[in-house]
């Protein structure tokens, strides 16, 4: 952690009000700012902030602090991604092309494709070989400006793959900047070999997996992809239930393929988010309504798909937060840039930059069970912050789809140097 003074910031935003933990509704329109602005980080937290005007002489002179004039540029806490596969063996680019000649998501998986190809290939890889490629995966998007991941197993679908794509994860978190978040997903599909045996598979999960992935420590959070065609909303609440038991809070891929039940299983489980929701009506809405389960999108799976996305416009409007997140994966969304992921929504989903924003930061964070110490500007978070390019507003970032508007990622006051190892 170090000390860093930002100064002659063009514009500081992402200020919200102290102890505000998501933003819902109207809420999320308001993205607090200063003109002409400095930011303080020391010992890697945020210490003070205000108008340059308000700016202590003895802190502007001090020469052991390290100064970054941004003058002309946004500063913006970091993006909080909170939906990841970032731990995956190879590229799918084979299905890509299956794809543009007319195959579903569906036919692909029935011909062995998706999270089965994903699977198979992870069980060929080394340990090492899949720990170097996700790091040069985190170091991509950490330079985007996202500044807190989650990363989710599920492409081992076997009790020593989902472990060893697990202590992948842990190894990450071991060295990562930024704080990262493991989420099990072991429920993300059935092997090929219990397609006519589910309850064996959900009973190797439940006596084999959680236990042994309790008893090291490796997760935070427990996943369940309950959609069409994989796991039913009863098999999601057994399966969540088993992982309550093994302290895992649940998370749910819901509502992807169709109106599976998924959002009201998240709600009935408190779930902690459930993700995906291009599926999602006004008895989801209801439910979400009467809920602390963040709805979160993943545009990107939409766009690269080709499928619906989700109605944030409609969610906002009758009064949800909405979380935005990258969905980085090899199958359905090759791409972890949240600028990029900002800019689908406002297009796409029709979200103003600071409802889009607000969606891929505090809400994020939220997501994440973060929201204490990041996500915003606010004194004693941590000091994960990103230096844009010059910009005259922050339409800019969603504007400039093609390029992404970040200049600096700040990591707990450094200015982030590639992680090697």
């Amino acid at each position: 952690m170090a000390d860093l003074l930002l100064i002659d910031i063009g514009t500081l935003a992402g200020i919200t009000t102290p102890g505000k933990l998501k933003l819902a509704g109207k809420e999320m329109a308001s993205l607090g700012q200063i003109n002409h602005a400095y930011l303080y980080i020391k010992n890697g937290l945020i210490d003070s902030f205000g108008s340059m005007e308000t700016l202590p002489l003895d802190l502007q002179s001090n020469t052991s602090v390290e100064q970054i004039n941004c003058q002309g540029r946004f500063v913006l806490p970091c993006y909080v991604d909170s939906h990841t596969h970032i731990v995956f063996a190879r590229t799918r680019e084979e299905e890509f092309e299956m794809r543009i000649k007319g195959k579903s998501y569906e036919e692909i998986a029935e011909a062995g494709g998706g999270i089965l190809n994903s699977a198979r290939r992870t069980h060929e890889m080394s340990e090492e070989e899949l720990f170097q490629q996700a790091l040069g995966r985190l170091n991509e998007v950490i330079s985007y400006g996202t500044g807190a991941i989650e990363i989710k197993s599920g492409y081992g679908l076997s009790v020593e793959d989902e472990l060893k794509m697990l202590r992948v994860i842990q190894r990450i978190k071991e060295v990562s900047p930024i704080p990262v978040k493991a989420t099990f997903l072991g429920a993300h599909a059935f092997p090929l070999a219990y397609t006519q045996n589910r309850k064996g598979y959900i009973q190797i999960i439940i006596d084999e997996m959680l236990p042994k992935i309790s008893a090291l420590s490796l997760a935070d959070y427990m996943d369940v992809f309950c959609d069409q065609g994989f796991f039913t909303p009863e098999e999601t609440t057994q399966l969540l239930l088993a992982a309550k038991g093994f302290g895992l809070k649940p998370k749910i891929h819901g509502n992807e393929l169709g109106y599976s039940g998924g959002v009201q299983t998240a709600v009935q489980n408190n779930a902690l988010s459930v993700d995906h929701l291009e599926y999602t009506g006004e008895q989801e809405i209801a439910c979400l309504l009467n809920s602390d389960t963040m709805p979160v999108a993943l545009p990107g799976c939409s766009f690269f798909l080709g499928i619906p996305y989700a109605p944030l416009r409609k969610m906002i409007d009758a009064g949800l937060p909405v979380c935005l997140a990258s969905d980085y994966n090899p199958g359905s969304t090759p791409n972890g840039r949240m600028g990029f992921v900002v800019s689908l929504a406002c297009t796409q989903m029709k979200l103003t930059p600071e409802e889009a924003l607000n969606a891929a930061t505090l809400n994020g964070a939220y997501a994440l069970e973060l929201s204490h110490q990041l996500g915003s500007i606010e004194i004693g978070k941590l000091g994960n912050v990103m230096i844009t390019k010059p910009m005259e507003n922050l339409a800019q970032i969603p504007y400039f789809f093609g390029s992404d508007r970040t200049y600096k990622t700040i990591v707990r006051g450094e200015v982030f140097k590639e992680i090697n190892c």
